[in-house]
């Protein structure tokens, strides 16, 4: 980051491959001298960060000063920051996420109808058969790239099946939605993005009237089907909600199970504790989504007003981005923060987020990476990380954080023969 840089002259790099290593250190050293950091891009625009727990805490709260939708605070989606990316975001401008009451109240209302406890509750078996397959297709081989074999197939599989979308297309799909992710996140052209989207696009569109014409058992009949005092999503708003979907529901897993892979390699003594007790599997994935979670920042938010926070103007207009995984390590929250401790009794972190943007598909995330670890570490006792710790890259952009690739090996001997149970299960789920 440059000289332009505004917090009492103080600058931290936040983008570089080093960062992105160890992005822990930099952010204590931001809560402890410029909690709320003012960053100056290029263009004159600042974006604060929010680093301590409490003031994270303030921001996600706050929706009459800080809002989700760039124009209540006068800001254009057009604007020239953003006009590189506005055709892949186009697809998901009308979702929940992105929206303010009382848009946001009507959206999350006819959503939560569709997007049930229940129906992510049915999932358990389904969840479970793809792990399974999935380690006994390299169980054999000594060695994995976990990241391409394992945490990215896993959640597209199981959204894919949420929402209904048929086995053959599933590929097509999973290709498709990893254009909708920021442009850091993938090695991705503009053309060959709005491409995508647009194939994507057109593709749910067929889908919502065939679902329409012939509704299922699934989430997008469901959404399709929607309504409330008479009220139904619209095409925009039905696109932007599975494209949303599709991205989050397995990028957040995705970093889930490679992130908590390697911090459970990293801490041999918590991994034995699982290994012993197996009840301690629910403690243990909200600790690692404390200790590293899938989510760097939240998605943005732009000040309503001008507004002083902890002695610092944020003007109307200023972006503002709360640092997940910076909260989730302040030690005036939790006690040894920068532990692992899978037995650990406080469990507000804030890796979903908080308040009327609480990740909606957080039951989700939470069977599909306690599910996928559990059986990892049950079938291969013996994995361990491939290379040493310094060469592992991880992936660019401020929003995810999580590996680009994670090479694992174990000796032949090690591992433990389970059953395929792919085809009967999957088929009743």
């Amino acid at each position: 980051m440059g000289p332009q840089d505004v917090s009492d002259g103080q600058a931290y790099e936040l983008f570089s491959s080093r960062f992105k290593a160890d992005p822990f250190t930099t952010f204590a050293q931001m809560r402890a001298e410029t909690p709320i950091y003012g960053h100056v891009t290029p263009d004159g625009d600042t974006i604060w960060y929010i680093s301590r727990y409490e003031d994270v805490l303030t921001v996600l709260r706050d929706d009459d000063n800080f809002c989700k939708d760039p124009r209540n605070a006068g800001v254009s989606r057009g604007s020239a920051s953003a006009s590189r990316r506005t055709v892949a975001h186009q697809l998901i401008n009308e979702n929940m996420l992105f929206s303010d009451p009382p848009d946001h109240t009507r959206l999350r209302a006819l959503v939560s109808q569709a997007f049930t406890p229940q129906r992510v509750e049915q999932l358990s078996g389904f969840v479970e058969s793809v792990a399974n397959q999935l380690i006994a297709s390299f169980r054999d081989e000594g060695r994995v790239e976990l990241m391409a074999a394992y945490a990215l197939p896993l959640p597209v599989f199981v959204i894919s099946q949420l929402l209904g979308i048929p086995d053959g297309d599933r590929e097509a799909v999973a290709l498709w939605s990893q254009a909708i992710i920021s442009p850091g996140s993938r090695n991705l052209n503009y053309k060959a993005r709005k491409d995508r989207v647009k194939a994507l696009t057109h593709y749910l569109r067929h889908m919502f009237a065939l679902r329409l014409a012939q509704p299922q058992d699934d989430l997008i009949s469901a959404l399709v089907h929607a309504e409330q005092s008479g009220d139904r999503l619209s095409e925009a708003e039905l696109s932007s909600m599975v494209a949303l979907l599709l991205v989050t529901g397995h990028e957040t897993t995705v970093n889930l199970i490679g992130n908590g892979t390697l911090a459970l390699l990293q801490h041999p003594e918590q991994l034995a504790q699982l290994r012993v007790d197996s009840a301690l599997w629910d403690s243990a994935i909200e600790e690692l989504l404390r200790y590293d979670g899938p989510v760097e920042t939240s998605t943005s938010r732009w000040a309503r007003r001008d507004i002083v926070l902890r002695g610092r103007e944020i003007r109307r207009g200023d972006l503002v981005r709360v640092v997940l995984t910076s909260a989730n390590r302040d030690e005036r929250q939790f006690e040894h923060p920068d532990e692992l401790q899978v037995t650990r009794a406080e469990k507000k972190h804030l890796a979903f987020g908080y308040g009327i943007h609480y990740c909606l598909g957080a039951p989700l995330a939470r069977l599909e990476g306690k599910t996928a670890l559990k059986l990892l570490f049950e079938s291969l006792p013996g994995l361990q990380l491939y290379a040493p710790i310094d060469r592992l890259r991880w992936r660019s952009g401020v929003l995810f954080r999580g590996l680009e690739r994670l090479d694992l090996c174990w000796k032949m001997s090690d591992r433990v023969d389970m059953p395929d149970q792919i085809s009967k299960q999957s088929k009743a789920s």
